[in-house]
């Protein structure tokens, strides 16, 4: 069996940047209009942007966290 070609989509550039993708990827998904082909590849895109997303938003948490000495604050409006 032949390998699967390499992934050419780029990585986004930052975090806004791949939810603004994946806004308008499930835009595009929940339109309907999409043939069969495109939806698979859009709905893989939107899974990479995803786990993308998620990972930069643990990275983010971890660093709060050690700047904030493990304690989370309760944030209150002012």
């Amino acid at each position: 069996m032949a390998a699967a070609p390499p992934d050419l989509t780029p990585a986004p550039a930052n975090y806004e940047a791949a939810l603004a993708e994946l806004e308008l990827l499930l835009v595009r998904l929940e339109s309907g209009d999409l043939p069969l082909a495109q939806l698979l590849s859009a709905y893989q895109r939107g899974a990479e942007l995803l786990k993308y997303c998620r990972e930069r938003l643990e990275a983010v948490e971890g660093q709060i966290k050690v700047l904030d000495q493990g304690a989370l604050k309760t944030w209150a409006p002012e």
